[in-house]
């Protein structure tokens, strides 16, 4: 149903009055007198000190603990930390060099193309060579080529026997080193020789024209699958002067070409280009049980001396030549 316009008019006039007359009644009430403080007994004083805070001095010391926070200061000593000079880096690896040419295992066998204390110090092209030839003219080198050639001498190696055409019966001539003391003697030559070229080339010549470090790095933890897959991987994979790891080209063109130059003294029939792979090939697959040795000497040694387990370290020698 819808109401008439006045029946409309007349309730909405009556709340538009009670909104305009009610602050003003409110407005002439009188406020009811507030009771005398003398008629109320003293509250009890608390016993709590307030502390009053100063905002700005609190957001100062917050910002300036930020800032030593965020900028420290630096101390005397991190004043010092500097790059270091190349006076400093030469002698660094010269002090890495002298240690590891008094490396030895079992104080005979040379080990000092190998580094036992975990430093990653980069060598110089003459620390490299210099160690290469200690390594080759050391006389642990020479005791080994006798022994090579005292058993190449009992199987009468590099020694042909060539029929004779139209004998019968059939006459053999003998050709290469044979047998007697002057067959002894061109193995042990020959021997030595191999040793000599493979160590300069391998150790020394090629590592320098290639940049390549063709030191042994001992893993010395870990499990004995890793350190002996490690092991034998060094054989054809080294660390570069720039601390990454690659193709280990100075060991094995270092074997190859020691081969080749093999050729010149070897009998004929042990001479070729065939034979110089082979050959190359076999030493560099050798070298793989010379890294076993080094990697796995300390703990031999100390499983039967029964002594306690040493870290990655070795006794530091002096620093004079």
């Amino acid at each position: 149903m819808i109401l008439p316009l006045p029946r409309l008019l007349l309730p909405m006039a009556a709340v538009s009055i009670s909104f305009v007359a009610t602050p003003a009644l409110l407005s002439q009430v009188p406020a009811s007198p507030a009771p005398s403080a003398s008629l109320l007994p003293d509250e009890p004083t608390p016993q709590v000190t307030v502390a009053t805070l100063d905002l700005d001095s609190a957001f100062s010391s917050s910002i300036s603990a930020r800032k030593d926070v965020q900028q420290p200061q630096s101390s005397p000593s991190d004043a010092t930390q500097q790059p270091k000079t190349d006076a400093q880096k030469k002698q660094e690896s010269e002090e890495e060099a002298q240690r590891e040419l008094h490396q030895r295992m079992g104080g005979v066998v040379p080990n000092f193309n190998a580094v036992l204390d975990g430093s990653n110090v980069r060598l110089t092209p003459g620390q490299k060579m210099r160690a290469a030839f200690k390594s080759a003219t050391d006389p642990y080198q020479f005791g080994l080529a006798a022994f090579t050639s005292a058993v190449g001498q009992a199987e009468n190696s590099h020694t042909t026997y060539n029929p004779v055409p139209g004998t019968n019966p059939t006459i053999y001539t003998q050709a290469g080193y044979g047998q007697g003391w002057a067959g002894y003697g061109k193995r042990m030559g020959a021997s030595y020789t191999d040793q000599f070229d493979g160590t300069i080339l391998g150790n020394g010549v090629f590592p320098i024209l290639l940049h390549q470090d063709s030191r042994y790095y001992r893993m010395a933890t870990g499990s004995f699958k890793k350190r002996f897959l490690y092991a034998v991987g060094t054989a054809v994979y080294c660390k570069g002067d720039n601390g990454k790891w690659q193709p280990n080209y100075s060991n094995i063109l270092g074997n190859i070409a020691a081969g080749g130059i093999s050729n010149i003294y070897y009998p004929a029939a042990d001479r070729g280009f065939g034979l110089t792979i082979e050959q190359g090939m076999l030493v560099t697959a050798e070298g793989s049980f010379g890294a076993l040795l080094i990697e796995f000497y300390p703990d031999i040694s100390r499983h039967f001396h029964h002594g306690p387990k040493l870290t990655n370290t070795v006794a530091t020698p002096s620093t004079q030549p």
